[in-house]
């Protein structure tokens, strides 16, 4: 019963609550006919991206309430799952969407996705990024404003299982091996076990925000606020409630999350890079 009143209660958030800024999230129901956006206004759903067999897996992602405010934690496991970066097919432009993505891959793997970090106008990553053990951009340790620039920022990475969160200047110093995977972004939320230096408790700045972090058993955690969220409350929730010494953040109001075994796939404001989680074979 606990579980199905907080399915019941992430319904309902999630067609309540409206975003701080312009274009709401929408959140797509694959298995139905409309959609809901944050604003409970109805819209007609789009074809589902491919029929998922997505019903004979258990999802991955649980949701949490943490200081009255709900967010959805999706578990990546070294010895259950593949984690990889996204952007686009080889050689053309960024899919801009999860709904893009979903429709150009096979779905049968995936066990969830989300976006992956700051980006351009067209859709690229503005911080390193590693795709297939490619690097299509290189570390920006710039200063800078907005987010992304508030220092000290950071890079999530990883190969073979092995997944890490470390703040930029560190990965500079330390990281001699091209990883897998790779994608950079900012603020860190947490580093060393403390949350960012320039984060109130909660201050007024509040988003849809998404982030990942990384276990002290080696487990990456996906968070997605399914409604607005302080930097200082969301950044709590990975060192008070999941236990992570660092962690990410990867972006706001743009938040989406693409979880096939519950059906749910977030639309909205365009986005760029991605981070993909895949079942082991």
């Amino acid at each position: 019963m606990k579980r199905i009143f907080l399915l019941t209660l992430l319904s309902l958030v999630a067609c309540d609550q409206q975003q701080e800024a312009g274009n709401p999230v929408i959140r797509h129901d694959i298995s139905g006919d409309t959609v809901r956006d944050v604003t409970g206004a109805s819209k007609k759903a789009a074809p589902a991206p491919s029929e998922s067999p997505s019903a004979a897996f258990a999802s991955a992602c649980t949701p949490h309430f943490f200081e009255d405010v709900l967010l959805t934690d999706c578990v990546a496991e070294p010895g259950k799952h593949v984690i990889s970066t996204a952007l686009g097919p080889k050689g053309g432009a960024p899919y801009r969407s999860l709904k893009a993505y979903a429709g150009a891959v096979e779905a049968g793997s995936v066990a969830f996705a989300v976006n992956a970090g700051m980006f351009d106008k067209e859709g690229k990553p503005i911080g390193y990024f590693v795709q297939g053990g490619d690097r299509l951009k290189e570390l920006n340790r710039a200063d800078g404003s907005g987010n992304f620039h508030m220092k000290p920022n950071g890079v999530f990475y990883g190969s073979s299982g092995n997944w890490h969160v470390k703040t930029s200047e560190d990965f500079f110093s330390s990281v001699r091996d091209r990883p897998a995977f790779g994608t950079q972004s900012g603020p860190m939320l947490v580093i060393g076990g403390k949350l960012h230096p320039e984060f109130q408790d909660d201050g007024p700045s509040k988003a849809i925000r998404n982030g990942v972090g990384v276990d002290a058993q080696g487990r990456a955690h996906f968070v997605i606020s399914e409604a607005p969220v302080s930097f200082g409350k969301f950044a709590r929730f990975y060192r008070d409630e999941l236990k992570v010494a660092n962690a990410l953040y990867l972006d706001g109001s743009v938040s989406a999350l693409w979880d096939p075994a519950k059906n749910r796939i977030d639309g909205g404001a365009p986005i760029g890079p991605m981070l993909v989680v895949t079942r082991k074979d």
